[in-house]
């Protein structure tokens, strides 16, 4: 007999309308941090020259947000999960006028399951994304992410 398993996986936040820098293109990405696992999102690509420069995520995004949670990874190659006991950290460094917010993510990356990104991945916010930080800030006090470093840091210029 055998058993078809689901997922009971429960959402906690979402981090939408974040970007990861490549040499060439720009990497679009959504976040969904549910009570069992951090979601990785892949939504699109841009190219770096001006010329060809467009957010081409918005369409997948709105994918992201009406999939179930079971069948996230499954929407695009580049997707991919981590255990929340795998999670080590995630550190979320406010914007200014001049800098975009930043999410650095890390992980003890699984050797019979890897992610390809060596248990690390930062993203930048896209300039019409809301602060976030306030999401981040909620996820301290959540005990399901007792184990879990999660730091709130400005940008501060020093006068020294």
């Amino acid at each position: 007999m055998t058993m078809l398993m689901t997922t009971t996986d429960e959402p906690i936040a979402r981090f939408t309308r974040w970007l990861r820098q490549r040499p060439n293109s720009i990497e679009f990405w959504e976040l969904v941090v549910t009570d069992e696992r951090l979601v990785c999102c892949y939504v699109g690509q841009s190219y770096r020259s001006m010329l060809l420069r467009a957010d081409m995520g918005e369409r997948d995004r709105a994918t992201v947000a009406e999939t179930p949670l079971e069948d996230l990874e499954s929407l695009a190659e580049q997707n991919f999960s981590v255990s929340l006991e795998a999670l080590e950290s995630i550190r979320h460094v406010e914007g200014t006028r001049f800098r975009r917010a930043r999410l650095d993510l890390e992980w003890t990356e699984s050797d019979d399951d890897p992610t390809g990104y060596d248990g690390n991945l930062t993203l930048v916010s896209t300039s019409d994304a809301e602060p976030q930080r306030d999401i981040v800030a909620g996820l301290t006090d959540d005990p399901r992410l007792e184990d879990v470093t999660i730091d709130l840091d400005d940008h501060r210029w020093s006068l020294r």
